[in-house]
């Protein structure tokens, strides 16, 4: 379990020890996958480079496409890994756990599956509803 089942009451230093590990484990891996997608990147455009002769517009595109692809993925590794280090801060400030819209505290259910979790289902619901 990440969380204590009593959350607004506070935690002990075990359970937050216990959850800056797990935070940091999977910000350490995002940090690995994000240097993998990298170094696949970097192939990609050497290949790109070196393999240009007799490309037609479908062999342009489809490298465009390719390209774009993997832009995406280190954009959303990225995001990922910051949302993890966002956590991290609020649980050395104290906060983590607790909704940032509504200040209430996040089901531990929620962040046993979303660690990195900021708010509560209720107000990612209406968040969603709006951007909609």
């Amino acid at each position: 379990m990440l969380v204590h089942d009593t959350v607004g009451t506070g935690r002990s230093q075990a359970e937050t020890d216990q959850i800056r590990l797990s935070l940091q484990a999977r910000h350490d891996e995002l940090t690995e996958e994000y240097q993998q997608a990298v170094q696949q990147s970097q192939v990609l455009r050497l290949v790109e480079v070196g393999d240009t002769a007799g490309d037609d517009q479908a062999d342009s595109g489809t490298k465009t496409a390719e390209r774009d692809t993997a832009q995406s993925l280190l954009r959303t590794i990225l995001d990922r890994r910051a949302q993890y280090e966002h956590a991290l801060a609020r649980l050395a400030e104290g906060t983590y756990g607790f909704c940032e819209g509504c200040t209430a505290p996040i089901p531990v259910e929620r962040l046993e599956i979303f660690p990195s979790a900021t708010t509560c289902v209720t107000c990612k619901q209406t968040r969603e509803r709006r951007a909609a």
